[in-house]
């Protein structure tokens, strides 16, 4: 939600919003990873009783894992080409972003379901 309304914030031109979003999203992705090692904690101390909830965990860490050492390192160079000029005038890599973050959130909100769910049966 960031990205776009930076855009329409007055004296905001493309490389100056390229840069802020570049920097939030960088400091975004260090807390997604810094949640992510905490729920790895998580996990190994509570032990989740289903594979299925074990599974989803690591389908949102190889997502993050994905964003951060693939996907990231070419949205920067695009982000650093785009600021000089010499870009090209359309790329689907946001749209990709878009569609992990969106997995990231289906991903998650069925887990808690499912340790919800587990938690309520041992009570």
């Amino acid at each position: 939600m960031e990205a776009p309304l930076k855009f329409t914030a007055p004296n905001i031109d493309l490389p100056l919003g390229l840069g802020i979003g570049h920097v939030v999203f960088h400091a975004l992705n260090k807390v997604e990873i810094g949640l992510c090692l905490a729920g790895l904690v998580t996990f190994i101390i509570a032990k989740p009783k289903t594979k299925t909830a074990v599974s989803i965990f690591g389908a949102i860490a190889l997502i993050l894992l994905l964003q951060t050492f693939w996907l990231f390192p070419i949205l920067d160079e695009r982000t650093m080409k785009v600021i000089s000029g010499d870009a090209e005038p359309f790329s689907n890599l946001h749209i990709v972003y878009i569609v992990f973050d969106s997995l990231k959130i289906v991903l998650l909100f069925s887990l808690g379901v499912i340790l919800l769910r587990q938690n309520l049966k041992e009570d």
